[in-house]
Order: C-alpha cells, then sequence, then structure tokens
C-alpha cells in the first residue's frame, strides 16, 4: 500500500480537527431561570452580535442560547451583518464579536492568520466605544486571536496566537482567590448575583494594559503553546508560561466600555454529539449568571 506524505497527513488532521469544531452546536433546551430580570421583554437595549467577519459563534448559530439568555434579560439582540460603519454601530449599545476569522483561514486553520477587520473598521469601532459604545469582544484559541489581534491592540491588549492549557490536563475552573478576580463583574446588583466560580474551556491567554482590570488570571501551572496549525502540538511547538496572563478583562475606555475574554463556549450552550460544552455543563453552572453581569456592567447598570 502507498503510504500517504506527510502533508497530506497533516491537511487531513487539519481538515478533521475542523469538521470537529463546525459538529459543535447550539443546545437549544438549555434554559436557566432568570429570577430579577433587568428589563421587561424586549423593552431593554440593542445588542448587537457580529455575523459580518467569518464569526464562528452566530445569534442564529452557536451562540444561540448567548442570545436568549439575554433576550430572557430583556435585550433587544440583533445580528449585525454588515462591515462596520459608524452609522451602523449607532444601531445598538453593545458590539459583540465572538471569533471572527479571516476568509483565508475558514477552511485552513494554519499561519498566517490575518485580520478579520480592515484598519478603517477598526479606528469606526475604537472611535465609537470612546463616544459610549460598549465593546464585548470575544477571541478564542488559535486561529482566533490572530484574527483579532489588530482590533484588540488598539485599546492596548496583546493577544498571543495559540492555546492556553493546563500543564497536565483537567478542567479550567477558577474561583475568587484561584484565579478569578472579585470585582464588580463578579458581585452583581445584589448577593443573589454573585459569582464565585467560573469555568472555561481552553481558549488563549492574553495581556492588558493599564487601567484594564483581570478578571481572570492564569499561573504558571498553565503554558500557552503556539503551534503553525491549529490542534497539531510537538515537542517543538513554541511555548511561553502562562504566568500572570490573562482570559478576561475589562476597562473603561474613553466614555464606553470594553470586555476582552479569550475563550467563546462558557458564554454559550453548546453540544458535540451528547457532550455538553459551556453554560450547559454543571460545573460552570454559575457562568450564565456572570454573562449576565457582563452585559449590565457594558449597559451601565452596574458602576
Amino acid at each position: 500500500m502507498r503510504k500517504a506524505s506527510t502533508p497530506l497527513i497533516s491537511f487531513l488532521l487539519l481538515l478533521l480537527s475542523v469538521l470537529a469544531f463546525a459538529q459543535q452546536v447550539a443546545d437549544t433546551v438549555y434554559n436557566p431561570i432568570i429570577s430579577n430580570p433587568v428589563y421587561a421583554k424586549a423593552q431593554g437595549p440593542i445588542v448587537l452580535i457580529d455575523e459580518a467577519h467569518g464569526d464562528f459563534h452566530t445569534l442564529s448559530g452557536r451562540y444561540k442560547p448567548f442570545a436568549r439568555l439575554l433576550e430572557k434579560d430583556g435585550y433587544v439582540v440583533r445580528a449585525s451583518a454588515e462591515p462596520f460603519t459608524t452609522d451602523q454601530l449607532r444601531t445598538g449599545k453593545i458590539l459583540v464579536i465572538a471569533n471572527a476569522l479571516h476568509p483565508d483561514n475558514q477552511q485552513r486553520w494554519t499561519l498566517p492568520t490575518p485580520s478579520a477587520f480592515t484598519e478603517t473598521e477598526i479606528e469606526v469601532v475604537n472611535d465609537w466605544v470612546k463616544e459610549g459604545g460598549s465593546l464585548f469582544l470575544i477571541a478564542d484559541h488559535m486561529p482566533f486571536p490572530g484574527a483579532a489581534e489588530a482590533l484588540a491592540a488598539s485599546f492596548g491588549f496583546k493577544f498571543y496566537n495559540g492555546f492556553a492549557m493546563k500543564k497536565g490536563g483537567g478542567k479550567d475552573i477558577f474561583s475568587i482567590g484561584k484565579g478569578l478576580s472579585e470585582s464588580v463583574l463578579t458581585n452583581g446588583r445584589n448577593k443573589t448575583e454573585t459569582v464565585t466560580s467560573l469555568q472555561s474551556f481552553t481558549g488563549q491567554a492574553f495581556e492588558i494594559p493599564k487601567g484594564a482590570q483581570p478578571i481572570i488570571t492564569l499561573n504558571a501551572t498553565y503554558q500557552v503553546l503556539m503551534p503553525q496549525t491549529a490542534w497539531e502540538f510537538s515537542k517543538d511547538t513554541p511555548a511561553i508560561s502562562g504566568e500572570s496572563l490573562v482570559q478576561g478583562a475589562y476597562m473603561n475606555y474613553g466614555k464606553g466600555r470594553v470586555v476582552i475574554f479569550g475563550e467563546a463556549a462558557m458564554f454559550t450552550a453548546q453540544l458535540q454529539g451528547k457532550a455538553k460544552a459551556g453554560m450547559n455543563q454543571q460545573s460552570a453552572n454559575q457562568n450564565f449568571q456572570f454573562l449576565l453581569n457582563v452585559m449590565h456592567w457594558l449597559d451601565g447598570i452596574l458602576e
């Protein structure tokens, strides 16, 4: 039998990993109870979820549980299907970008990973936030940090285009004093909204600028692996320590607000076969309240 070439094997492995991720679907049964919605139904501000930049998570797709949760809290959630312009962004109060990806990387999760946004769009988003808009930017593991790197850098954040992974494996669960920082985002409006534990699902890690506050901080038990191709690791894969790198942060920016996270599944509920990933996991049962707290802070309800 003729042996497959190394490049062919690498391509097939990459294809299988992309297909496996593509098989992740929204868990439409997931339906947590919100005991005290912040707004009456459809009376809250408009939240725009980006769908114009090859986003892996969209309103009608894998972020449907994200959108449904916000709608139960009274927000109006709409898809943003056009390139970013000042007029378009002014139609909403909060912009959510979840795993944008350049067209070149839609089927090839390999380097290079160009920006998903034009320089003009980055300037427009940055100016919109300065003038009072709120941005929730989510960029998961490689290749997504590469696609959002320039946008994040415009706010002073440095992304690492890799995988933040715990040495030896295990769940990524953070509690107060153990990676999770107590803040307005964990305290919520009252004690019933207090969050003491969060779970993420791999993702990336990044550096934050002066003025930003960490939410999840990694330690030396983590490393950031930066492969040439997603999910292909070897002894020669470049790596840096995860110590003091961050997986979630928030800050005021001009008149606006920014929340940045390096993991996307933690804010939705997904299924891959029968396996659950996200807010629908029992060990992540506080994630949904944290998401609501994030939105309340971006909305200006929490100070």
